[in-house]
C-alpha cells in the first residue's frame, strides 16, 4: 500500500535525487513535475493521483497518473494526446480530469499554455536569421593565416589579375567606361609584343653558314706539298745516278731536300690534327703523276 505523507517525509529530509538546491530555493529534475519546483504538492513521487503536459517532437501529451495503476509500473502513466489548437486542448483537459483537484487542474493548463506560447517563440525565431557566434582555436588561426599567405605567394594573384585585364581590354570588354593611362597601356602591348617575337624567333632554325678557314696556311702547304711530292729523294738518287749529275753539286736537289724535311715535320703535327684535303691531295696525285713521266721522258 502506498502512503503519500511517508514518501515524502523521506525524500524531503533524508535524500531525493531529483532536487537541486541552489540559492533561490529546492528546484526538481524529475520530467513529471508540472510546476518544476520542489515541494509537497507539486512533487510527482508523492502524489498517487498527479497530472503534467509533456511534449514529444512537437507534440503535447496529458499524462494522468492513478493510486489504482500504482502496483503496475509499466501502466504507471495514461497519456493523452492533445490537438494543436489550444483552446481544444483545454476542453480535453477539462473532460478527463473533471473531478481532479483544483490546484493540479490549474497548473496543468498554466503548464500548456506557457509550452504554447514557447512554440511560438521557437517558430519566430527559426524564421529569422540570427548569427552564430563559434570560437575558434589561436593555434588554428594562426595556420590557416601562414597557408593562406603560401597560397597567395603559389598563386601569383597579381600577376594573373593583371593578365586578364589586360586581355579583356584588347576585347574590348569595357569599352570607354574606364580611363586608364595610354601610354602604360601601349608599353605593355609593347613588351607583349617584344615577348612573342623573341620566342618565334627561338623557334625558328638556326641558319647554315659556310666559312673558309686557315687560307693563308693551306696555300703555303699546297705549295709545300707539291714542291715535296713532286721529286723524292730515292728517285733523285737513281735518276742522277743514271745521267751522271753530282749531288754535291745540286743545288735543286738539296732545296729539295729542304722541303721535304719541313713536309715531314708538317705531317708529324697533322697526325694530331688531321684535316680532310680531297680536292688538294688528287690534284697533288695527279702534279706528281705528270713529273715522274717528264723525268722517264728525260732519262730516255
Amino acid at each position: 500500500m502506498q502512503h503519500d505523507e511517508v514518501i515524502w517525509q523521506v525524500i524531503r529530509h533524508n535524500h531525493c535525487s531529483f532536487m537541486a538546491k541552489i540559492t533561490t530555493g529546492n528546484f526538481c529534475r524529475n520530467p513529471y513535475n508540472v510546476t518544476g519546483i520542489c515541494n509537497r504538492s507539486s512533487c510527482p513521487l508523492a502524489n498517487s493521483r498527479y497530472g503534467t503536459i509533456r511534449d514529444h517532437d512537437g507534440v503535447f501529451y496529458l499524462y494522468m497518473k492513478t493510486i489504482e495503476r500504482a502496483h503496475m509500473p509499466n501502466k504507471l502513466w495514461e497519456r493523452v494526446k492533445l490537438p494543436r489548437n489550444y483552446e481544444k486542448a483545454l476542453e480535453i483537459i477539462d473532460k478527463h480530469m473533471m473531478y481532479w483537484p483544483k490546484f493540479l487542474v490549474h497548473k496543468t493548463k498554466q503548464r500548456l499554455t506557457k509550452m504554447t506560447q514557447m512554440r511560438i517563440r521557437m517558430r519566430k525565431l527559426a524564421l529569422k536569421t540570427r548569427e552564430k557566434i563559434m570560437t575558434t582555436p589561436r593555434k588554428q588561426k594562426k595556420r590557416e593565416a601562414r597557408r593562406e599567405e603560401k597560397a597567395e605567394k603559389a598563386a601569383v594573384l597579381d600577376k594573373s589579375i593583371e593578365k586578364e585585364l589586360l586581355e579583356r581590354l584588347k576585347r574590348g570588354v569595357y569599352g570607354d567606361i574606364y580611363n586608364y593611362p595610354v601610354k602604360e597601356y601601349n608599353k605593355v602591348l609593347d613588351m607583349d609584343r617584344l615577348q612573342v617575337a623573341s620566342e618565334d624567333e627561338d623557334e625558328e632554325e638556326p641558319e647554315i653558314e659556310y666559312v673558309e678557314g686557315y687560307e693563308e696556311l693551306e696555300e703555303e702547304d699546297d705549295m709545300e706539298d707539291f714542291g715535296g711530292l713532286a721529286i723524292d729523294k730515292s728517285d733523285t738518287d737513281v735518276d742522277n745516278d743514271a745521267v751522271g749529275i753530282d749531288d754535291d753539286d745540286d743545288e735543286e736537289t738539296i732545296a729539295i731536300d729542304r722541303k721535304r724535311l719541313r713536309r715531314d715535320s708538317q705531317r708529324k703535327l697533322e697526325k694530331d690534327e688531321p684535316r680532310a684535303k680531297p680536292k688538294r691531295v688528287r690534284v697533288l696525285v695527279e702534279v706528281e703523276r705528270e713529273d715522274t713521266e717528264q723525268r722517264q721522258m728525260a732519262v730516255q
